[in-house]
């Protein structure tokens, strides 16, 4: 997961109105080339969007469950086809995914937690709320922990991404600078603007030549 992360530099979060809104939005960042994105538990029948989702879509993109609190949600997001765990913190859903072998981003802000969180067995750890200090916050997190893996989420858009991979971030997780309103609306013009603020933000990262390949593959299957 660590590698996939580095190597895509944008985790999309999908916060919608429901089900059907959070597959509207899958579909529109997948095939605006964005393939690692998190379904946060706080949509409404969010583990069935995954279900539904995830054979619909290439093995190669990432998709995974967010905002996991609890040891059921994290079992019930494995159950539901998860290839991976989000927490904001270190959960019980953090703790029961490491001991289950489930991929996990965990989240922290402090150096203790940051190391508890790559002690407990993280793939990497969440910076959140990121934007609260800035780039140069992650900065110092790495001059002591140069070889922690952090991604760096909240508050970030396309303008400021490219300041937290330069300050050390394997990635940055995007959500409502991206969404905007396409998780509550079921307009087309809704889902037109996802996907132009997804090329936006993938050009801004240097993935643009990603996103192309990624489409034209989709094209040829």
């Amino acid at each position: 997961m660590l590698e996939e992360l580095s190597q895509r530099k944008v985790l999309a979060i999908i916060r919608a109105d429901g089900a059907e809104a959070a597959l509207r939005c899958i579909r529109t960042l997948v095939d605006a080339g964005i393939t690692a994105l998190e379904v946060s538990l706080t949509t409404p029948d969010a583990l069935d969007a995954i279900t539904r989702a995830r054979p619909q879509l290439p093995p190669s993109v990432l998709l995974g469950a967010g905002t996991v609190l609890t040891a059921g949600q994290a079992d019930a997001a494995s159950a539901a086809g998860a290839g991976f765990v989000v927490t904001p913190g270190l959960t019980q859903g953090a703790r029961r995914a490491a001991a289950g072998g489930t991929p996990l981003l965990c989240g922290a802000l402090t150096p203790t937690e940051v190391i508890s969180a790559l002690d407990l067995g993280a793939s990497a750890v969440k910076v959140f709320p990121a934007g609260l200090h800035g780039p140069r916050y992650l900065r110092e997190l790495r001059a002591p922990l140069p070889e922690a893996p952090l991604v760096a989420v909240g508050g970030i858009d396309a303008a400021t991404a490219p300041a937290y991979l330069a300050a050390g971030a394997v990635a940055v997780g995007v959500g409502s600078p991206l969404l905007g309103g396409a998780g509550s609306s079921g307009s087309r013009q809704a889902q037109d603007d996802l996907a132009a603020r997804a090329a936006t933000l993938l050009e801004a990262v240097g993935s643009r030549r990603a996103a192309a390949d990624h489409h034209r593959g989709a094209e040829g299957r």
